[in-house]
């Protein structure tokens, strides 16, 4: 998105003011929605899927002019290769997204009474998801490039209807994102991922940004 002129310590703060409401999010949807559905895992991740996608269209309508929006490593390595953002700037802004999507995990923790430090057990490996968070993050910056150039003032809606959809259309539940990834290994709830298994999901994550990054490219010719 068209960002202001803005100090690098404002788009730092409106990147990790952002990155944690949306792990607070993420996760505080995942605990309530574990909580009232019942054990119907479906009816869980539909309103886990609802709540995450809400709060990135209101994430990204507030922040975008500010700091881009970006809230995922990914976005920031595109816009990085792209020329779009200085390293030292991308350096900061990855920093920032981690650290504060640790902390916003932590606030959801703390906002449902659970212990704050949790390591999570939950496994999520396998050929299938790895391809599926290509998959996510491919669709994701696809969607978020495109959107940029055609329709810039339509980008928050295209990203909360993609990852809701994500959500449903991948084995992996579309993490499609680093730092995301990185902070569910600290959840023991609804929405964790078993430490062991976040490299290979980041991996796969920064793939499909940087076949996202090249297809954009070429449908621009």
């Amino acid at each position: 998105m068209p960002v202001a002129e803005t100090s690098l310590t404002t788009r730092a703060v409106a990147e990790g003011l952002g990155t944690a409401l949306l792990l607070a999010t993420v996760v505080g949807s995942g605990i309530m929605a574990d909580k009232l559905s019942g054990g119907n895992v479906a009816i869980a991740l539909l309103a886990n899927a609802l709540a995450t996608g809400a709060i990135l269209v209101g994430l990204i309508t507030m922040f975008g002019a500010i700091s881009g929006a970006h809230f995922n490593p990914a976005v920031s390595l595109v816009a990085m290769l792209s020329g779009d953002l200085p390293v030292a700037t991308f350096a900061i802004y990855v920093a920032v997204q981690v650290a504060t999507a640790i902390s916003g995990v932590l606030l959801a923790h703390a906002m449902f009474d659970l212990p704050i430090l949790q390591i999570s057990e939950t496994v999520r490996t396998g050929v299938g998801q790895w391809i599926s968070e290509g998959v996510a993050t491919f669709g994701l910056v696809l969607a978020i490039l495109l959107t940029v150039r055609h329709r810039p003032d339509f980008v928050a809606v295209v990203v909360g209807l993609y990852i809701t959809s994500a959500y449903w259309f991948t084995a992996s539940t579309s993490f499609a994102n680093p730092a995301v990834t990185i902070a569910r290994t600290m959840t023991n709830t609804f929405a964790g991922i078993a430490p062991g298994d976040a490299a290979a999901f980041i991996a796969a994550q920064v793939a499909g940004a940087v076949l996202a990054m090249a297809a954009a490219r070429v449908l621009a010719r």
